[in-house]
């Protein structure tokens, strides 16, 4: 797909509507990328600087949910594992959901606590704990888990307090001090602070290391846990655990760092023993982006980093090879819905029905967006709108963006 359709009268009249837009006063001291795609037609709608690279914040996601798509199952590969005698070895795949807050899956345990031996592999995790140009001050913050090839509770300590405090995993219980600090956790270790005061949930990431791993798994299999430095040498089954698209529509809905970089961890595994998301990226680009005009520099699967550059016109490509091949229904179940959920809850609200299915990004000074929009005369155009380094308000970006995205709708 190459992004030069024909442009109508119409969409010329239209072009010079919202080039008067992005040249005001208001947009000079900025950066802005869009481009608007008429699947159907093959027809570049509008397009500005579509073909300059920008940091794309969580619209990285998109491509992580394209990535997913194509690499795995049905259902979520939760381990994989080999019966020897009476023991059962067992590794990592990164499946993000087991004890997690929101799916609370429990296949694995309840499969394990079948088996009297139990023995864990961990050394085919080949991957840092966070990814490259990842903020280090967003250690103790609940977007900003550690990456890991055997999560458990979705990497994170939940504290609340009614009656009493309640920490979940209830192991860190004697690790919380109720007091009001600066910090919801210290940098080197596992301890947490809580004002008992706060009637919202605290979520806060924990370090992970070998035996941690190992103490909360013992913890909840009521069982000795073994690590092995090798898994025998016979063929691994793989075991499932929750449907692949309740992950992904959670990755895009709240727009869930740790579920985006364990996706890619998961992709790695179905590729190979080695878990590293690296060679899940190298794998979709050199096999089913390798026309992209544009190759984009693809460091991880949220968006967290900043080294992360992508233009409108890969956003758009990615989405519109996923509109070609996925079924609408489906595809459109992902996103977030202007004024009705996920992270575009409130936002871009039509004045009559929801019009825009897409996924934000946003981080200092940048915020994007890119999905689907439908138009007043049925027609669904696909867009990626790119706004770097400004530094007035995002509310102030978002309130000219809708006036663009209306102007699209009404008039297209």
């Amino acid at each position: 797909m190459i992004f030069t359709g024909c442009k109508t009268f119409k969409n010329n009249k239209l072009s010079k509507e919202i080039n008067k837009q992005l040249s005001s006063v208001a947009t000079t001291n900025y950066f802005q990328g869009v481009l608007v795609y008429d699947p159907v037609r093959n027809d570049t709608v509008y397009s500005h600087n579509s073909q300059k690279y920008f940091t794309p914040a969580s619209n990285t996601k998109i491509i992580t949910l394209f990535s997913s798509l194509k690499t795995l199952p049905d259902k979520i590969p939760a381990l994989k594992y080999v019966v020897k005698n009476d023991t059962l070895y067992m590794e990592g795949t990164g499946d993000p959901t087991l004890l997690h807050s929101y799916f609370a899956d429990s296949t694995a345990i309840k499969f394990a606590q079948e088996y009297e031996n139990i023995s864990l592999y961990l050394n085919n995790f080949k991957e840092s704990r966070f990814g490259p140009g990842w903020a280090w001050e967003d250690y103790e913050l609940y977007f900003s888990p550690e990456r890991s090839g055997m999560p458990l509770y979705g990497n994170v300590v939940t504290i609340s307090s009614k009656d009493s405090v309640q920490v979940i995993p209830s192991y860190f219980q004697n690790q919380v001090v109720p007091i009001t600090y600066s910090v919801n956790r210290e940098l080197y270790n596992n301890t947490f602070y809580f004002d008992t005061q706060r009637r919202d949930t605290l979520e806060s990431p924990f370090m992970i290391d070998s035996t941690l791993t190992k103490k909360l798994l013992e913890t909840v299999l009521l069982k000795k846990v073994n690590i092995v430095q090798k898994m025998p040498d016979t063929e691994k089954q793989i075991l499932y655990s929750v449907p692949s698209d309740s992950v992904y529509k959670r990755m895009m809905q709240v727009s869930d760092n740790f579920l985006a970089e364990q996706l890619l961890i998961l992709s790695s595994s179905t590729l190979s023993d080695t878990l590293n998301s690296a060679k899940a990226r190298k794998f979709i680009l050199d096999n089913y982006l390798q026309e992209l005009r544009q190759p984009p520099r693809w460091v991880d699967g949220s968006g967290l980093s900043r080294y992360n550059l992508f233009t409108p016109e890969t956003m758009v490509y990615v989405l519109n090879k996923m509109y070609q091949e996925i079924p609408r229904e489906r595809l459109f179940n992902f996103f977030p819905v202007s004024g009705l959920s996920g992270t575009l809850k409130g936002k871009f609200n039509g004045n009559d029905s929801p019009y825009i299915y897409a996924k934000t990004g946003s981080l200092g000074n940048n915020y994007c967006l890119s999905g689907y929009l439908i138009t007043r005369s049925g027609k669904t155009l696909i867009f990626s709108f790119m706004n770097n380094h400004f530094t007035k308000s995002n509310a102030e970006v978002k309130q000219q963006m809708q006036s663009i995205f209306e102007m699209i709708r009404d008039n297209y």
